[in-house]
């Protein structure tokens, strides 16, 4: 096929590559150590390369030919990078891990910088044309917190915001929301934008030894929305699961009785809203965009009933027959909730608050606190990326992977909120992942521009590929056919020629 003449960039993308080191095995996917591989397009022709992060973590498993380093669900031992005084110490320090900086779950941009990012307090420093990895940033140097979410936002200004969790201060264990300038003043140009790093506000967590576990959170013009779910992790199981010989993913528990919270941060007053809204008991990793209309908070997310989707993916479970047998027991649903923030505040109990036409209700509660309940917007769709102009702001496409009841992904999709209706593209044995739209340059609508997704298949015989299709359409553009074996990969970015250094700097 063709490519549009104004594609260039690089398609940067992230997701774990080596799962075996020696004789040692990870147990769960989402262990593996980080492999980078990106698709360069320039004047019509695709350039393919894929590199292993080097983290510390990869050289020390790599030079001890074994696992070293704890990873999420794979707990290793002892750490033969530290001296013999240190392992002592070990078993006390273990109550807030060190963590690895196997940097394995997407990309994040910082003025000039790409990073490659999971969700400890460890991001590195990547050269997204040759994928070198380069210097090891901490957040914890900067800022109180332990684990940090993959998915930032990036405002209007090239300010990234995100969240962390800091559960080390004295069991006042909170979530906390950062902001990272894109450059540093002139005077100080030797100084990294880390050192600017400025806290938004924190938000105590509802419980001091369980904070909820979150993968991402949304953004609107004037508010920050997290969601505290009853997907929690237990910390005094945590600080002894290194004792205990099990996983920290082990420490992770579900309850299902619970409520799930929501908290509205005004970006100006940097204050949360006071209302309680609560709704059931979900698990969710991904929010797909928000907005605010006529007093309403309007935000979409994909939510399951259980925790499933995570236990699907330990290497046991991931075998020759996977395909057929592997089913979650929830669906992955996409949920719209409707938010009333300005509403009556003498409305009677027991009355719904939404005044916007939807489904989705928010009723009030004798205690004052408001029950929320969503519109469905559809189901089985996963890893959902928008026209990223539009985030924050209303919009109507949604750009994911079809995954039935199967985790695997076997279609991409592009869902309009406003119709409803949905184009699929979809081949036998091909896996695509993530699919990433990018706008083309003289864009007047949402959708105007194309979308790209690496497919992996699941037939020996063929080669994998990179599919370009119209955004508008969803009809195949062209495909760029790699002769390697390249793995699932879990998130990435488009990075355009003029967001790249020259190679000379």
């Amino acid at each position: 096929g063709q490519l549009p003449t104004w594609l260039q960039g690089i398609l940067l993308r992230n997701g774990p590559g080596m799962h075996t080191i020696g004789d040692t095995k990870y147990n769960h996917w989402f262990d593996g150590l980080a492999l980078l591989h990106s698709f360069t397009f320039k004047n019509g022709e695709v350039y393919y390369r894929s590199k292993y992060l080097r983290s510390d973590t990869y050289n020390c498993n790599v030079e001890a030919k074994r696992i070293v380093v704890s990873e999420f669900g794979t707990m290793a031992y002892p750490d033969p990078c530290k001296n013999i005084f240190a392992k002592a110490f070990s078993y006390l320090s273990h109550t807030i891990p060190e963590f690895t900086d196997n940097c394995l779950i997407n990309i994040m941009k910082t003025g000039d910088d790409f990073y490659a990012v999971s969700e400890t307090n460890f991001i590195r420093k990547i050269n997204p044309q040759t994928l070198e990895t380069l210097e090891k940033v901490d957040y914890s140097k900067y800022i109180a917190v332990n684990l940090a979410t993959s998915h930032p936002h990036y405002d209007s200004a090239g300010n990234i915001l995100n969240m962390g969790t800091s559960i080390a201060d004295k069991g006042k264990t909170k979530y906390i929301l950062f902001k990272i300038p894109p450059s540093v003043p002139e005077k100080e140009k030797k100084k990294s934008c880390f050192k600017h790093l400025e806290v938004v506000c924190s938000i105590p967590s509802r419980s001091l030894l369980h904070p909820s576990y979150y993968h991402s959170f949304g953004i609107t013009e004037n508010y920050i929305i997290f969601i505290e779910q009853p997907f929690r992790l237990d910390i005094v199981k945590m600080a002894t699961a290194y004792i205990r010989g099990v996983s920290w993913a082990s420490c992770l528990s579900y309850q299902k009785e619970d409520k799930t919270w929501f908290h509205f941060v005004d970006k100006k007053t940097k204050k949360e809203v006071p209302t309680k809204f609560y709704t059931d008991a979900m698990v969710l990793f991904h929010h797909i965009n928000a907005y605010e209309e006529d007093g309403h908070i309007i935000f979409d997310i994909i939510a399951y009933k259980d925790n499933s989707l995570y236990d699907m993916f330990y290497l046991k479970n991931l075998n020759n027959d996977f395909e057929e047998n592997s089913k979650l027991t929830s669906m992955p649903t996409c949920k719209r909730f409707v938010v009333p923030l300005q509403y009556d505040k003498d409305a009677e109990v027991g009355s719904n608050l939404v005044t916007l036409p939807s489904t989705a209700t928010a009723v009030k509660e004798k205690d004052g606190s408001i029950y929320c309940q969503p519109e469905i917007l559809c189901e089985g769709i996963e890893l959902p990326r928008i026209n990223y102009d539009y985030n924050g702001k209303k919009y109507k496409c949604i750009f994911a992977t079809a995954v039935q009841w199967s985790p695997i992904p076997t279609q991409i999709v592009k869902f309009n909120i406003q119709t409803k209706e949905m184009l699929h593209w979809g081949e036998d044995h091909c896996w695509p992942s993530e699919p990433v739209f990018v706008p083309s340059p003289d864009a007047r609508e949402e959708d105007d521009g194309i979308v790209l997704t690496c497919v992996v298949i699941s037939d020996p015989k063929k080669a994998p590929f990179l599919l370009v299709l119209d955004a508008k359409t969803f009809k195949e553009l062209g495909r760029a056919t790699v002769d390697v074996e390249m793995h699932l990969d879990l998130h990435g970015m488009f990075i355009p020629e003029k967001d790249l250094k020259a190679e000379t700097e």
